[in-house]
Protein backbone atom coordinates (compact mmCIF):
# COMPACT_ATOMS: atom_id res chain seq x y z
CA UNK A 1 0.00 0.00 0.00
CA UNK A 2 1.42 3.36 -0.62
CA UNK A 3 2.77 5.72 2.06
CA UNK A 4 -0.36 8.12 1.26
CA UNK A 5 -3.16 6.36 2.34
CA UNK A 6 -1.41 5.33 5.91
CA UNK A 7 -4.66 7.06 7.51
CA UNK A 8 -8.39 6.34 7.51
CA UNK A 9 -9.32 9.30 5.50
CA UNK A 10 -6.38 8.10 2.54
CA UNK A 11 -7.89 4.64 3.00
CA UNK A 12 -11.44 5.70 2.08
CA UNK A 13 -10.47 7.82 -0.54
CA UNK A 14 -8.87 4.97 -2.50
CA UNK A 15 -11.72 3.27 -1.88
CA UNK A 16 -14.21 5.38 -3.08
CA UNK A 17 -11.79 5.68 -6.51
CA UNK A 18 -11.75 1.87 -6.75
CA UNK A 19 -15.35 1.05 -6.30
CA UNK A 20 -18.11 1.56 -8.28
CA UNK A 21 -20.91 4.08 -7.43
CA UNK A 22 -23.47 1.78 -6.70
CA UNK A 23 -21.47 -0.51 -4.21
CA UNK A 24 -19.79 2.61 -2.89
CA UNK A 25 -23.48 3.92 -1.69
CA UNK A 26 -24.41 0.47 -0.41
CA UNK A 27 -21.90 0.50 1.91
CA UNK A 28 -21.64 4.30 2.77
CA UNK A 29 -25.34 5.14 2.27
CA UNK A 30 -27.98 5.65 5.31
CA UNK A 31 -31.50 6.01 5.49
CA UNK A 32 -33.78 8.74 5.12
CA UNK A 33 -31.64 12.22 5.06
CA UNK A 34 -28.80 10.59 6.75
CA UNK A 35 -28.65 12.64 9.72
CA UNK A 36 -28.35 10.12 12.08
CA UNK A 37 -24.85 8.80 9.92
CA UNK A 38 -23.44 12.12 10.20
CA UNK A 39 -24.52 12.32 13.74
CA UNK A 40 -23.04 9.03 14.78
CA UNK A 41 -19.39 10.61 13.46
CA UNK A 42 -19.97 14.36 14.73
CA UNK A 43 -20.35 13.66 18.17
CA UNK A 44 -17.09 12.78 19.07
CA UNK A 45 -16.11 16.19 18.76
CA UNK A 46 -17.93 17.16 21.11
CA UNK A 47 -15.88 15.86 24.21
CA UNK A 48 -12.17 16.65 25.11
CA UNK A 49 -9.91 15.14 26.89
CA UNK A 50 -8.29 15.77 30.00
CA UNK A 51 -4.75 14.17 30.37
CA UNK A 52 -2.70 13.72 33.30
CA UNK A 53 1.15 14.20 33.81
CA UNK A 54 4.09 12.47 35.61
CA UNK A 55 2.05 9.22 34.11
CA UNK A 56 4.17 6.33 33.19
CA UNK A 57 3.61 5.13 29.96
CA UNK A 58 6.09 3.84 28.78
CA UNK A 59 4.00 0.80 27.72
CA UNK A 60 0.17 1.18 27.15
CA UNK A 61 -1.89 -2.01 26.98
CA UNK A 62 -5.39 -1.79 25.13
CA UNK A 63 -6.08 -5.36 25.60
CA UNK A 64 -9.52 -6.18 27.27
CA UNK A 65 -11.78 -9.38 28.23
CA UNK A 66 -14.49 -9.53 26.52
CA UNK A 67 -17.02 -12.86 26.99
CA UNK A 68 -14.28 -14.66 28.36
CA UNK A 69 -11.86 -14.13 25.44
CA UNK A 70 -9.14 -11.43 25.88
CA UNK A 71 -8.94 -9.36 22.60
CA UNK A 72 -5.37 -7.53 22.21
CA UNK A 73 -7.20 -4.78 20.63
CA UNK A 74 -10.76 -3.51 21.81
CA UNK A 75 -11.92 -3.40 18.36
CA UNK A 76 -13.97 -6.24 16.19
CA UNK A 77 -15.36 -5.77 12.65
CA UNK A 78 -18.90 -4.93 12.43
CA UNK A 79 -21.06 -7.74 10.99
CA UNK A 80 -20.91 -6.47 6.94
CA UNK A 81 -22.81 -8.43 4.15
CA UNK A 82 -20.81 -9.71 1.26
CA UNK A 83 -17.77 -8.73 2.03
CA UNK A 84 -17.04 -10.36 -1.91
CA UNK A 85 -18.53 -6.75 -3.28
CA UNK A 86 -15.10 -5.54 -2.40
CA UNK A 87 -12.87 -8.32 -2.76
CA UNK A 88 -12.96 -11.21 -4.53
CA UNK A 89 -11.77 -13.63 -1.18
CA UNK A 90 -14.56 -11.39 1.01
CA UNK A 91 -14.99 -13.05 4.76
CA UNK A 92 -11.83 -15.25 4.51
CA UNK A 93 -9.70 -12.52 4.27
CA UNK A 94 -11.77 -9.99 6.72
CA UNK A 95 -11.08 -13.05 9.18
CA UNK A 96 -7.14 -13.46 8.53
CA UNK A 97 -6.63 -9.28 9.15
CA UNK A 98 -8.41 -9.58 12.28
CA UNK A 99 -7.06 -12.46 13.68
CA UNK A 100 -3.18 -11.14 13.57
CA UNK A 101 -4.17 -8.01 14.90
CA UNK A 102 -5.84 -9.67 17.65
CA UNK A 103 -9.60 -8.11 17.13
CA UNK A 104 -12.67 -9.46 16.71
CA UNK A 105 -14.79 -10.69 13.05
CA UNK A 106 -18.51 -11.24 13.56
CA UNK A 107 -19.69 -12.74 10.56
CA UNK A 108 -23.19 -11.47 8.82
CA UNK A 109 -25.70 -13.82 8.08
CA UNK A 110 -25.63 -12.69 4.55
CA UNK A 111 -21.64 -13.76 4.49
CA UNK A 112 -20.82 -14.44 1.05
CA UNK A 113 -18.34 -16.97 2.12
CA UNK A 114 -19.71 -20.32 4.27
CA UNK A 115 -18.88 -20.25 8.17
CA UNK A 116 -17.05 -22.75 7.78
CA UNK A 117 -14.38 -21.67 5.62
CA UNK A 118 -14.17 -18.57 7.83
CA UNK A 119 -13.89 -20.23 10.89
CA UNK A 120 -10.91 -22.22 9.21
CA UNK A 121 -9.49 -18.42 8.18
CA UNK A 122 -9.47 -17.42 11.31
CA UNK A 123 -6.66 -17.24 14.27
CA UNK A 124 -8.80 -14.94 16.80
CA UNK A 125 -12.40 -14.91 18.45
CA UNK A 126 -15.65 -14.66 15.91
CA UNK A 127 -18.77 -14.54 16.35
CA UNK A 128 -22.30 -14.67 14.31
CA UNK A 129 -25.13 -12.08 13.42
CA UNK A 130 -28.49 -13.21 12.85
CA UNK A 131 -31.36 -11.66 11.83
CA UNK A 132 -34.59 -13.08 13.12
CA UNK A 133 -35.94 -14.87 9.75
CA UNK A 134 -39.50 -15.82 8.98
CA UNK A 135 -38.04 -19.35 8.27
CA UNK A 136 -36.93 -20.25 11.39
CA UNK A 137 -35.54 -23.49 10.34
CA UNK A 138 -33.15 -21.75 8.60
CA UNK A 139 -31.97 -19.93 11.66
CA UNK A 140 -31.28 -23.08 13.39
CA UNK A 141 -29.91 -24.15 10.82
CA UNK A 142 -27.32 -21.69 11.16
CA UNK A 143 -27.34 -21.35 15.20
CA UNK A 144 -26.35 -25.26 14.83
CA UNK A 145 -23.43 -24.73 12.16
CA UNK A 146 -21.73 -22.09 13.53
CA UNK A 147 -21.54 -23.68 17.09
CA UNK A 148 -20.13 -26.97 15.12
CA UNK A 149 -17.64 -24.21 13.66
CA UNK A 150 -15.86 -22.98 16.85
CA UNK A 151 -18.05 -19.70 16.81
CA UNK A 152 -18.27 -17.98 20.15
CA UNK A 153 -20.94 -16.12 20.28
CA UNK A 154 -24.25 -15.22 18.54
CA UNK A 155 -25.18 -11.17 17.85
CA UNK A 156 -28.83 -10.71 17.04
CA UNK A 157 -29.62 -7.48 15.55
CA UNK A 158 -32.93 -6.40 17.06
CA UNK A 159 -33.17 -2.96 15.28
CA UNK A 160 -34.38 -3.83 12.11
CA UNK A 161 -38.23 -4.84 11.89
CA UNK A 162 -38.11 -3.36 8.43
CA UNK A 163 -35.19 -1.65 6.65
CA UNK A 164 -34.84 1.64 6.96
CA UNK A 165 -35.01 3.69 3.77
CA UNK A 166 -31.54 3.86 1.81
CA UNK A 167 -32.44 6.76 -0.53
CA UNK A 168 -29.30 5.42 -2.19
CA UNK A 169 -29.41 2.12 -3.00
CA UNK A 170 -33.10 3.23 -4.41
CA UNK A 171 -32.16 5.78 -6.37
CA UNK A 172 -29.49 2.89 -7.73
CA UNK A 173 -31.94 0.31 -7.82
CA UNK A 174 -29.29 -1.86 -6.05
CA UNK A 175 -29.49 -5.39 -6.33
CA UNK A 176 -26.83 -7.75 -5.04
CA UNK A 177 -25.37 -8.91 -8.18
CA UNK A 178 -25.95 -12.48 -9.09
CA UNK A 179 -22.24 -13.33 -8.84
CA UNK A 180 -22.22 -12.87 -4.88
CA UNK A 181 -24.46 -14.90 -2.86
CA UNK A 182 -25.28 -14.83 0.82
CA UNK A 183 -23.81 -18.60 0.67
CA UNK A 184 -25.06 -19.54 3.90
CA UNK A 185 -28.55 -20.09 3.71
CA UNK A 186 -30.65 -21.08 0.55
CA UNK A 187 -30.97 -19.78 -2.10
CA UNK A 188 -34.14 -19.34 -2.78
CA UNK A 189 -34.67 -17.71 0.43
CA UNK A 190 -32.22 -15.13 -1.12
CA UNK A 191 -33.93 -14.77 -4.58
CA UNK A 192 -35.32 -11.31 -3.66
CA UNK A 193 -32.57 -9.61 -2.76
CA UNK A 194 -30.94 -10.19 -6.74
CA UNK A 195 -33.82 -8.04 -7.80
CA UNK A 196 -34.58 -4.31 -8.31
CA UNK A 197 -36.96 -2.51 -10.14
CA UNK A 198 -36.55 1.66 -10.56
CA UNK A 199 -37.14 2.90 -7.43
CA UNK A 200 -36.80 -0.05 -5.13
CA UNK A 201 -33.82 -1.82 -3.66
CA UNK A 202 -33.70 -5.49 -3.92
CA UNK A 203 -32.10 -5.53 -0.07
CA UNK A 204 -35.30 -3.45 1.45
CA UNK A 205 -38.01 -6.06 -0.95
CA UNK A 206 -35.72 -9.07 0.53
CA UNK A 207 -35.86 -7.84 4.08
CA UNK A 208 -39.59 -6.75 3.86
CA UNK A 209 -40.32 -10.56 2.24
CA UNK A 210 -37.44 -12.47 4.79
CA UNK A 211 -37.71 -10.66 8.47
CA UNK A 212 -39.81 -11.50 11.08
CA UNK A 213 -41.60 -8.57 12.20
CA UNK A 214 -43.45 -9.95 15.23
CA UNK A 215 -40.21 -10.27 17.22
CA UNK A 216 -40.50 -9.93 21.12
CA UNK A 217 -38.13 -10.33 24.02
CA UNK A 218 -40.04 -13.94 23.95
CA UNK A 219 -39.14 -15.10 21.28
CA UNK A 220 -35.18 -14.99 22.77
CA UNK A 221 -36.07 -18.24 25.02
CA UNK A 222 -36.42 -20.37 21.29
CA UNK A 223 -33.37 -19.14 20.35
CA UNK A 224 -31.54 -19.27 23.66
CA UNK A 225 -32.84 -23.36 23.87
CA UNK A 226 -30.98 -24.25 20.22
CA UNK A 227 -27.32 -23.11 21.54
CA UNK A 228 -25.33 -23.01 24.26
CA UNK A 229 -23.13 -20.05 23.05
CA UNK A 230 -23.79 -16.63 24.74
CA UNK A 231 -26.18 -14.38 22.77
CA UNK A 232 -25.42 -10.34 22.09
CA UNK A 233 -28.24 -7.87 21.48
CA UNK A 234 -27.06 -5.63 18.71
CA UNK A 235 -29.07 -2.21 18.74
CA UNK A 236 -30.02 -1.29 21.94
CA UNK A 237 -29.93 2.38 22.69
CA UNK A 238 -32.33 3.18 25.66
CA UNK A 239 -32.02 2.62 29.50
CA UNK A 240 -35.38 0.60 29.52
CA UNK A 241 -33.91 -2.20 26.92
CA UNK A 242 -31.13 -2.23 28.64
CA UNK A 243 -32.33 -3.29 31.56
CA UNK A 244 -34.86 -6.09 29.61
CA UNK A 245 -32.08 -7.35 27.95
CA UNK A 246 -30.61 -7.85 31.36
CA UNK A 247 -33.44 -9.32 32.67
CA UNK A 248 -33.68 -11.77 30.17
CA UNK A 249 -29.67 -13.27 30.47
CA UNK A 250 -28.51 -11.75 27.51
CA UNK A 251 -24.78 -12.09 27.63
CA UNK A 252 -23.97 -8.32 26.28
CA UNK A 253 -25.35 -5.73 24.02
CA UNK A 254 -24.33 -3.78 21.35
CA UNK A 255 -25.13 0.04 21.47
CA UNK A 256 -25.63 0.97 18.09
CA UNK A 257 -28.53 3.04 15.62
CA UNK A 258 -27.28 0.47 12.71
CA UNK A 259 -24.47 2.65 11.35
CA UNK A 260 -27.11 5.30 10.42
CA UNK A 261 -29.19 2.66 8.47
CA UNK A 262 -32.46 2.14 10.12
CA UNK A 263 -34.44 5.33 11.69
CA UNK A 264 -32.77 8.32 10.75
CA UNK A 265 -33.08 10.66 13.69
CA UNK A 266 -32.21 8.21 16.45
CA UNK A 267 -29.88 8.83 19.22
CA UNK A 268 -26.00 8.64 17.62
CA UNK A 269 -24.72 5.83 19.37
CA UNK A 270 -22.30 7.70 21.37
CA UNK A 271 -25.51 9.45 22.87
CA UNK A 272 -26.88 6.65 24.14
CA UNK A 273 -23.58 4.86 25.50
CA UNK A 274 -23.70 6.24 28.95
CA UNK A 275 -27.39 5.50 29.81
CA UNK A 276 -26.92 2.15 28.32
CA UNK A 277 -24.27 1.36 30.37
CA UNK A 278 -25.72 2.81 33.74
CA UNK A 279 -28.99 0.78 32.79
CA UNK A 280 -26.69 -2.67 32.73
CA UNK A 281 -25.23 -4.49 35.92
CA UNK A 282 -21.62 -4.46 35.84
CA UNK A 283 -21.36 -7.56 34.78
CA UNK A 284 -22.56 -7.38 31.53
CA UNK A 285 -20.61 -5.30 29.02
CA UNK A 286 -21.70 -2.84 26.24
CA UNK A 287 -19.89 -2.40 22.82
CA UNK A 288 -20.31 0.52 21.09
CA UNK A 289 -20.96 0.32 17.00
CA UNK A 290 -21.28 3.76 15.01
CA UNK A 291 -18.70 7.11 13.97
CA UNK A 292 -15.55 5.58 14.94
CA UNK A 293 -12.69 6.63 12.75
CA UNK A 294 -9.59 6.46 14.97
CA UNK A 295 -8.20 5.45 18.24
CA UNK A 296 -9.25 8.15 19.87
CA UNK A 297 -12.39 8.02 19.10
CA UNK A 298 -12.11 4.44 20.58
CA UNK A 299 -10.54 6.35 23.70
CA UNK A 300 -13.93 8.25 23.92
CA UNK A 301 -16.08 4.87 24.17
CA UNK A 302 -13.82 2.97 26.41
CA UNK A 303 -14.20 6.26 28.85
CA UNK A 304 -17.71 6.22 28.40
CA UNK A 305 -18.23 2.59 29.47
CA UNK A 306 -17.75 0.52 26.13
CA UNK A 307 -15.70 -2.52 26.51
CA UNK A 308 -14.80 -2.50 23.17
CA UNK A 309 -16.26 -0.77 19.46
CA UNK A 310 -17.14 -2.23 16.46
CA UNK A 311 -16.08 -0.57 13.26
CA UNK A 312 -17.91 -1.78 9.58
CA UNK A 313 -17.10 0.52 7.08
CA UNK A 314 -13.13 1.46 7.40
CA UNK A 315 -12.80 -2.20 7.16
CA UNK A 316 -14.33 -2.64 3.98
CA UNK A 317 -12.29 0.24 2.96
CA UNK A 318 -9.39 -1.22 3.99
CA UNK A 319 -10.47 -4.78 2.41
CA UNK A 320 -11.53 -2.72 -1.40
CA UNK A 321 -7.86 -1.24 -1.27
CA UNK A 322 -5.63 -4.32 0.03
CA UNK A 323 -7.10 -7.28 0.72
CA UNK A 324 -5.99 -8.60 3.92
CA UNK A 325 -2.97 -6.36 4.32
CA UNK A 326 -6.07 -3.71 3.47
CA UNK A 327 -7.68 -4.53 6.37
CA UNK A 328 -4.53 -4.92 8.89
CA UNK A 329 -3.59 -1.94 8.25
CA UNK A 330 -6.95 -0.17 9.45
CA UNK A 331 -6.70 -2.33 11.91
CA UNK A 332 -3.00 -1.26 12.66
CA UNK A 333 -4.17 2.44 12.15
CA UNK A 334 -6.54 2.21 14.87
CA UNK A 335 -3.89 0.52 17.42
CA UNK A 336 -1.20 2.97 16.97
CA UNK A 337 -3.95 5.70 17.18
CA UNK A 338 -5.16 4.17 20.55
CA UNK A 339 -2.16 3.76 21.97
CA UNK A 340 -0.98 7.13 21.28
CA UNK A 341 -4.09 8.85 22.69
CA UNK A 342 -3.85 6.64 25.54
CA UNK A 343 0.13 7.35 26.34
CA UNK A 344 -0.52 11.48 25.86
CA UNK A 345 -3.71 11.27 27.91
CA UNK A 346 -1.94 9.82 30.91
CA UNK A 347 -4.04 6.61 30.86
CA UNK A 348 -2.13 3.49 30.40
CA UNK A 349 -4.60 0.49 30.55
CA UNK A 350 -7.86 0.12 29.47
CA UNK A 351 -9.16 0.04 33.32
CA UNK A 352 -7.52 3.63 33.39
CA UNK A 353 -9.94 5.23 30.67
CA UNK A 354 -12.97 6.15 33.01
CA UNK A 355 -15.56 9.42 32.64
CA UNK A 356 -12.70 11.62 34.38
CA UNK A 357 -10.84 11.28 31.09
CA UNK A 358 -13.21 13.62 29.38
CA UNK A 359 -14.90 17.10 29.42
CA UNK A 360 -17.73 18.79 27.06
CA UNK A 361 -15.64 20.32 24.18
CA UNK A 362 -15.56 24.25 25.23
CA UNK A 363 -18.36 26.72 24.00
Amino acid sequence: MPVAPRTLAGIERAAREQLPPEIWDFIEGGSGSERTLAANRELFGRYAFRPRVLVDVSVCEPAVDLLGTTLQLPVGIAPMAYHRLVHPDGETVTARAAGKAGALLVAGIFASRTLEEIAAAATGPLWLQLYWLRRRDALAALVERAEAAGFAALLLTVDAPRIGRRMRDLRNGFAVPPEIRAVNLDPALMATSHRAGKGSSGIAEHAREQFDPTLTWADLTWLRERTRLPLVLKGVLTAEDARRAADHGVDAVVVSNHGGRQLDGALPALAALPEVVDALPPHLPALLDGGVRGGADIAVALALGARAVLVGRPAFWGLATGGEAGVGAVLDLLRDELEHTMALLGRPTVADLDRTALAPWPG
